[in-house]
């Protein structure tokens, strides 16, 4: 089986964007705005129509099995708001991914949005992340560092605030993807610069930190190839060296894993050269942030199976684990 780790429903029907662009009006007019959840408007049929002409037409033509699919990274949106009004949008947009799962449940697995907001403590999400697990079978969380779209003005990864958040994850037995989402700061483009510059921020403050002593089972997924770190992970490994802060493979490695979204081949070998294929999971991201056909090969950029079966130095032991073996490992929940 072949298994992707990182899918983002990005083919929404038109009423899930008629909800929130309904509940951001209401926001523009009053900041602090509550609401209700009220209903989404979506029919079963629109959400087969808008997978079976998307990713599941994709799954069949690139030759992966199951994607581990969650709500669309930049529409999360936890800017937007404030907390009751995210709890509101996570709620549908979560409840939307377990109505793709029960409609294809050969064909995906959910893990879910968090309900943050800027300023709310992180134990806030805690409610959320058991509904979703406990009660409707997800597997994992997609966790953002960010919620200022970035301005980075949230408590680092390692503050005491997550502690208890983090517990509940080792109780429930759920990774996280590190995922911020779109991007309120003209200095960076939510997709390039926003997105890798966090997934290497996040590195870079797991790092620093302890919390790896204190909680031994924890499981992070840095996404999009681990953003600068493969290709700098000399100067991580000097740095942790000069800092005193140990091995980085010793210190990061048992709990941080990366992913496959890197789009061209010399990327991919570099990320399978410095990484250990134990902590690499396949995963595409289709359809995301680049979804064009690259030039110089005449395949999409995001097709990424190919550049895993291209390369030279994995063996059929190296393959499974990256495609299935690590999956299993890190979403431990896909077995139930």
């Amino acid at each position: 089986m072949i298994i992707d780790c990182h899918g983002h429903y990005t083919t929404t029907p038109a009423g899930v964007g008629e909800w929130r662009e309904a509940q951001k009006a209401e926001l523009a007019k009053d900041p602090s705005y509550v609401g209700s959840k009220g209903a989404m408007r979506v029919t079963d049929d629109e959400l087969r129509e808008s997978i079976e002409q998307n990713q599941l037409k994709l799954q069949k033509q690139r030759g992966t099995d199951l994607t581990i699919f969650s709500p669309r990274a930049s529409w999360m949106a936890h800017h937007v708001g404030n907390e009751h009004t995210s709890k509101y949008w996570t709620e549908h947009q979560n409840d939307i991914i377990r109505r793709v799962c029960d409609l294809f449940p050969e064909n995906f697995a959910p893990v879910a949005q968090l309900p943050q907001s800027p300023g709310v403590d992180p134990s806030k999400s805690i409610g959320e992340m058991v509904r979703c697990v406990e009660e409707m079978g997800f597997i994992g969380v997609n966790l953002n560092p960010d919620t200022t779209g970035g301005f980075w003005k949230d408590a680092r990864l390692d503050d005491k605030s997550w502690y208890p958040f983090y517990e509940k994850m080792v109780e429930l037995d759920v990774p996280a993807m590190i995922h911020v989402s779109a991007s309120c700061n003209d200095c960076f483009s939510a997709t390039g610069s926003h997105y890798l510059g966090a997934d290497t921020t996040a590195f870079d403050q797991l790092m620093y930190s302890n919390l790896f002593d204190d909680f031994p089972d924890l499981k992070f997924i840095i996404p999009h190839g681990g953003g600068a770190v493969p290709y700098h992970w000399g100067r991580f490994r000097g740095i942790a060296q000069d800092k005193g802060l140990g091995d980085l493979n010793e210190v990061m490695l048992r709990n941080v894993y990366f992913d496959t979204c890197v789009y061209h081949q010399k990327g991919i070998d570099l990320l399978l050269d410095i990484i250990p294929v134990d902590n690499i999971l396949f995963a595409s991201e289709m359809i995301g942030a680049v979804r064009g056909i690259d030039p110089e090969t005449d395949n999409y950029f995001d097709d990424t199976k190919r550049y895993i079966d291209a390369n030279t130095k994995l063996n059929d032991e190296d393959r499974y684990n990256i495609f299935e073996g690590n999956a299993r490992k890190v979403f431990s929940r896909l077995k139930a």
